[in-house]
């Protein structure tokens, strides 16, 4: 299985700063010792929110992304907001109105800090990386603080002499983190002389199915798109041992699909076909209380499982889903972005992501990319049998760092 992903972020360590850079003074700061957790559970939230809105934007299709790659391109533009438009940002990124934006910055740059570790030591079992960059027009200057805080992320760009050759470097740089997963993030004529902020994350996952499927056992069986419409699909099957739940909250069947290593799962929710609205009726239920009930079960049993075989490719408009999530001033001239450069002009214009997923007998490979731009019940005793031959929402977390790498709802194989 592989995923990669991308959108906008920042990472910490020890001595920040010394300076003013979100506070009178940032050394004197107090830190909470669950701010870290906070950010989590923040993106738990966020994720089960954009889910929401992405499905009633697109309400019949098929729908995929990665709500970390959206949630840290958020955070990066939260760290350089300011006033009404921070404020907004750190509503809609959920996180808690006591929690300074120093202690948010500390624990973001230490998770990221620990993914880079994570990297190095790596496993022969899965690969999970993330990478941030912020693309800076040469003719800005941000603070002196901001610039050391995120040194390593910054890519000065002159997009006013040749704006094409910048976007195809953003592209570029794109593709190389995501394995060549996402191509063409940004397309031709968004990046224009006017441009001068692209905030961008790249996070890609490669594993294997902890129990593989063997290809003997795909047919092509029928998959009910909904009580009128069907389709064939190469339908996967397999009887092993997995964690499945009856779950009354959402009103659904649950499995956990693990890959090697045992850090990285796919989930499935499967709510029963004979109703008619399950999907959105799931979807609704969906919290970070119902996603610890999912997430920390833990009673293995004997399932027959049967999933399709499959691949998605989302491009998305984010622009009016942030509008949605309470975040529209960020794309309007009002907005206040005058932490970056301490000026006032600087503004988000569009956004925009890009997610890819191919689930097959070996594993998973999936891919997503953000960018940000501007301008100017009970438990069965009998076996189980997971048929997942109609619609259903997965997602695929990562119990390292408790966050929703990506998820969406699939629908149709024509879709």
């Amino acid at each position: 299985m592989m995923l990669p992903l991308v959108i906008a972020l920042a990472v910490m360590l020890p001595h920040l700063s010394t300076q003013q850079c979100f506070s009178p003074d940032d050394t004197k700061v107090q830190n909470s010792p669950n701010t870290r957790q906070e950010l989590f559970t923040g993106e738990q939230a966020f994720s089960m929110a954009m889910l929401r809105e992405a499905v009633a934007v697109n309400p019949t299709g098929n729908v995929f992304f990665s709500p970390y790659s959206v949630y840290n391109a958020l955070l990066l533009a939260y760290f350089g907001a300011a006033n009404h438009t921070e404020q907004a940002l750190k509503a809609t990124l959920r996180i808690p109105e006591t929690q300074n934006k120093m202690s948010t910055m500390q624990a973001y740059r230490f998770e990221k800090y620990s993914q880079s570790i994570r990297e190095i030591n790596g496993s022969e079992s899965y690969e999970l990386r993330s990478a941030n960059k912020l693309f800076l027009a040469k003719r800005l200057k941000l603070r002196d603080c901001i610039a050391h805080l995120f040194e390593d992320d910054i890519q000065p760009l002159d997009f006013v002499a040749d704006p094409e050759a910048a976007r195809q470097n953003i592209n570029n740089w794109v593709e190389i983190q995501t394995k060549r997963q996402i191509r063409d993030l940004i397309p031709q004529d968004k990046i224009t002389p006017d441009t001068e902020l692209v905030l961008a994350n790249a996070a890609y996952f490669k594993g294997l199915w902890q129990s593989q499927f063997l290809p003997e056992h795909t047919h092509k069986e029928v998959f009910y798109v909904s009580h009128s419409k069907l389709a064939l699909v190469d339908m996967m099957k397999q009887k092993g041992t997995f964690n499945h739940i009856v779950s009354e909250r959402l009103g659904a069947h649950v499995l956990e699909l693990p890959y090697k290593g045992n850090t990285v799962s796919m989930f499935i929710i499967l709510p029963p076909n004979a109703k008619s609205n399950g999907i959105e009726s799931v979807i609704k239920q969906l919290s970070v209380e119902s996603l610890q009930e999912i997430v920390e079960d833990d009673l293995p049993r004997a399932v027959e499982v049967s999933i399709p075989k499959f691949t998605v490719e989302e491009t998305i408009e984010l622009t009016p889903i942030l509008e949605r999530l309470g975040v529209g001033d960020l794309f309007q001239s009002t907005s206040d972005l005058t932490g970056f450069t301490g000026e006032d002009g600087l503004h988000l214009d569009e956004a925009v992501h890009k997610a890819k997923i191919a689930v097959d007998e070996q594993g998973t490979v999936a891919a997503a990319a953000t960018a940000i731009f501007s301008f100017r019940s009970s438990r069965p005793l009998t076996p189980a049998r997971f048929i997942a031959n109609h619609p259903f929402v997965y997602f695929l977390f990562d119990k390292t760092s408790q966050t929703i790498q990506f998820m969406g709802v699939y629908r149709s194989p024509n879709n």
